[in-house]
């Protein structure tokens, strides 16, 4: 398979280079494997039952192998987490251990590792990283908050994005051929409930209620729907239904194998109040979601004339997994600035970001995504608000949209189609 480079990887290079051990978090698939192996001299897959058992056997072999030693889904043996910290204790160099893991283990470590084993989270590729379009606009320049002049053209349509949506940001999964693609992810999906929660430590007893729990969980994506909707959409009224402690436990187990991706409000520093603090629904994938509703990209689309560009069928479904497929590519490109990303929304109702990107001294870049190729008065207005709120503490505000150029508004607002964002 062919590797596609990942802005994790100078990140997970440095670090590399400095400490003696970091970790890769990160759902099954995403690529942390490859990655790390191109930084490793020794692998060590512990998904091989024979790996597996000769670890087991005699874990301290690790110390004397060809550094850096990755080892490679370690939470099948969660007690080579606590060997690493104790060898990082006793003095470890840089570059000794690499630990990648698809899952928090239900046995946890005795020692978190903090400040001895440094974690990266890895999310699914951003479009920049899927190499469809050439970003012109830099996410850290515009946390300088220093950028006057946005441009570039973007050659992404309507289609492209909708296509983008459903080809899922797993190296291994878009680079499957087009007509396989769903059997793929539906593949992904079966082994979630038929494998992935056994190893989490959670014995799915009602498959069909998990699938239809995920169902409903794809279908507020992009929302803060709350999870006793999401039951009641799952169960469609039924008398039998999971127990809210059967359902706390589904997103626990999600969130350790790291498939939910939930966005959380932005609370922290801030002095306005009476904002809403429920996270807002994101799978790690948006073709995670749009799977589990079975839509394809011709089904987000409608074509009223066969002579003009497509349209997005009537309802919410294509701008809300638009709005999680931008939430997935700022994500990774502020990770590379060492930012944080959240949304915004008043209690009311009144004021709503869609993304608030903080870098590290608590200055803002607020962030809204429009699935449309034009920008009006009525798109800015909560940027603009926020910015009369805040003053200089909000650095830049931002329209991601569908569209064809990068430019800024009178009104300072910069407009950037989702394809000519980068890191």
């Amino acid at each position: 398979m062919i590797y596609l480079p990942r802005i994790v990887d100078d990140e997970l290079s440095r670090l590399v280079a400095d400490l003696p051990a970091v970790a890769v978090d990160g759902p099954k698939a995403v690529g942390k494997s490859a990655t790390g192996a191109r930084l490793a001299a020794t692998v060590i897959d512990l998904d091989l039952d024979d790996e597996l058992e000769l670890t087991r056997s005699n874990p301290a072999r690790i110390q004397n192998l060809p550094a850096p030693v990755l080892v490679d889904e370690w939470q099948l043996f969660p007690q080579i987490w606590d060997k690493v910290r104790r060898w990082v204790d006793a003095g470890a160099g840089p570059g000794s251990f690499i630990l990648t893991g698809s899952a928090t283990p239900s046995e946890k470590p005795m020692h978190s590792g903090a400040g001895r084993i440094v974690r990266v989270r890895m999310r699914p590729m951003s479009l920049a990283e899927r190499g469809v379009a050439q970003p012109s606009v830099s996410l850290a320049d515009l946390l300088t908050g220093s950028i006057r002049e946005v441009g570039g053209e973007s050659n992404l349509t309507l289609e492209d994005y909708a296509e983008e949506i459903v080809s899922s940001g797993f190296p291994a999964i878009r680079q499957a051929p087009t007509r396989s693609r769903a059997d793929v992810l539906n593949g992904y999906l079966s082994n979630i409930v038929e494998r992935e929660f056994p190893e989490a430590g959670y014995l799915v007893r009602k498959p069909i209620a998990l699938r239809n729990w995920l169902r409903a969980y794809a279908a507020a994506t992009s929302s803060m729907t709350s999870y006793s909707s999401i039951l009641d959409a799952a169960t469609g009224g039924e008398s039998d239904k999971p127990s809210q402690l059967t359902t706390v436990a589904y997103r626990e187990t999600l969130e350790r194998i790291w498939l939910l991706d939930e966005l959380p409000a932005w609370t922290s520093n801030n002095p306005l109040t009476a904002l809403a603090r429920a996270p807002k629904h994101h799978l790690a994938d948006p073709a995670l979601a749009a799977r589990m509703l079975g839509v394809n990209a011709s089904s987000l689309l409608n074509y009223p004339n066969p002579d003009r560009p497509a349209r997005p069928r009537q309802g919410t479904l294509f701008g809300a997994l638009f709005e999680s497929l931008a939430t997935l590519c700022v994500r990774v490109y502020a990770s590379a600035s060492h930012a944080e990303v959240s949304y915004l929304r008043t209690t009311r109702g009144t004021h709503e970001v869609d993304l608030i990107v903080q870098r590290e001294d608590g200055r803002i870049l607020p962030i809204e995504v429009k699935l449309a190729s034009t920008v009006d008065g009525k798109d800015v207005e909560h940027l603009l608000w926020l910015k009369k709120s805040l003053g200089d503490e909000v650095l830049d505000t931002v329209v991601i949209t569908t569209g064809k150029g990068a430019y800024r508004r009178p009104d300072g607002v910069a407009v950037v189609p989702l394809g000519l964002l980068g890191a």
